[in-house]
């Protein structure tokens, strides 16, 4: 079971390293980690495990930030209307997404960083994204609101990139024109 002190904060090397395809279809070992990264997701937002083992609530986990460079995620959240976007995946990619930007009001947080980091990070309002489950089964998931953006920060961990490195470092609050506002 992955803990908090499996988590790497930042500053470690491993989430700034591009993260290698993994090769499918996947090992078994390969699977046991996808497993254990959704398990820490969904056992973060229990209230009863998340004080018991000491858990930072998330609500998306990418292999990178257990020190793993290989691309695979795990997201776990509720949109607006409380439809639940649960998933685990192999290889995440963005195929598409709109012109439209979106922002979290309250900021953007991370299970890899200790520290509040004020400002907004925009992000595309729509993305779909294609990416293989644990079974091998091939999934196009077109998203928007807040597993969006989730998606949109768990692929950037992939990419050896950290939320804050979205913001306006001269104007964090900065809202670009025509973005839409996301409660969380």
């Amino acid at each position: 079971m992955i803990t908090m002190k499996d988590i790497v904060r930042e500053g470690h090397p491993s989430l700034r390293l591009p993260a290698k395809d993994v090769s499918l279809p996947a090992s078994e070992e390969d699977k046991n980690i996808l497993k254990s990264l959704m398990e820490y997701v969904q056992n973060s937002q229990d209230p009863e495990m998340a004080e018991k083992y000491g858990l930072r609530p998330g609500i998306g986990l990418a292999a990178p930030q257990i020190n793993i460079t290989k691309k695979m995620i795990a997201v776990h959240v509720r949109d607006k209307k409380g439809n639940l976007f649960s998933h685990a995946l192999f290889n995440p990619k963005i195929i598409s997404h709109s012109l439209e930007k979106s922002y979290l009001t309250a900021g953007e947080g991370c299970l890899s960083v200790d520290r509040v980091v004020p400002g907004f990070v925009p992000r595309h309002s729509r993305v779909t994204i294609k990416g293989t489950k644990m079974d091998g089964e091939e999934v196009k998931l077109r998203l928007r609101g807040l597993p969006a953006i989730v998606f949109q920060h768990e692929i950037d961990h992939l990419n050896g990139i950290m939320f804050y490195d979205h913001i306006n470092e001269k104007d964090p609050f900065e809202i670009e024109s025509g973005a839409v506002p996301i409660e969380r």
